[in-house]
């Protein structure tokens, strides 16, 4: 198989990018080449294409750090989306998530010491009720004490939810150490760079999932970085939460 010149190189990334809606990764359009045309050298392929935007102005644009995306696709911001997604286990819906994500933050990314769901309107206020609350505060057998932190999750079955779901976050930041945010792993590409790097300026964690209830393996993108919160909102959030259930109260901070 002969080695693709510079113009076919060109031509086989077009096509690519024509034929993704949504757009496609950098990254993606090389693997994607070298796959079929394995004698063709990575570097002759990167030198080709690394400023397609430039070269098709008409026809390609890049709406996100190393993602092209064909300008006649409209995909990102006009396909529908239910509010209820299908899943492989049927209709997907919020709470079906809440407790597996609670235990992955616990026992997988070891954030908190203990979490638990609680989602909804339950403490009266939309953007002072994550979907997930942990608390990491310290052990019996720690000589060292510290002040327990909240750790707050906002889980989104909606990919077209980025931009609600980050405002929530950062809602929870004012009484939450660290804040994450959960989405599914159908959420376009071009939404995704641009919530990732909304997450990393102001330090909320980013984790994407399958819409499978079973498994939906959780994948971390974007560490939360711990700040300081409001320790006003601190008091009325955990005063709201002993008043809605003193148990759940005990649980996380008892």
């Amino acid at each position: 198989m002969a080695k693709l010149n510079q113009n076919s190189i060109r031509q086989k990334a077009r096509e690519l990018i024509k034929n993704t809606p949504g757009g496609i990764r950098y990254s993606q359009i090389v693997n994607s080449i070298l796959e079929t045309d394995v004698e063709t050298p990575v570097n002759t392929i990167n030198g080709s294409i690394w400023n397609l935007d430039a070269l098709f102005p008409n026809e390609i644009t890049k709406p996100a750090r190393g993602l092209f995306k064909h300008i006649d696709d409209g995909s990102a911001a006009e396909s529908p989306h239910e509010t209820e997604e299908v899943s492989k286990n049927g209709k997907a819906r919020e709470e079906d998530f809440y407790q597996s994500f609670s235990d992955w933050l616990k026992n997988d990314l070891d954030e908190v010491v203990i979490s638990t769901p609680l989602g909804g309107a339950a403490l009266g206020k939309k953007w002072g009720t994550p979907d997930v609350i942990g608390v990491y505060k310290p052990l019996a057998s720690q000589l060292i004490k510290f002040t327990p932190e909240v750790i707050s999750v906002e889980i989104k079955i909606d990919p077209t939810q980025s931009v609600v779901a980050f405002g929530q976050a950062i809602a929870y930041k004012l009484f939450s150490t660290k804040a994450y945010i959960v989405m599914p792993k159908t959420i376009q590409a071009e939404d995704q760079s641009r919530l990732e790097s909304l997450c990393v300026l102001h330090g909320v964690g980013l984790v994407l999932f399958e819409l499978d209830k079973e498994t939906p393996n959780y994948t971390l993108k974007v560490t939360a970085q711990r700040s300081a919160p409001d320790m006003f909102y601190v008091n009325e959030f955990v005063d709201s939460l002993k008043r809605y259930n003193q148990e759940m109260f005990e649980k996380l901070f008892g």
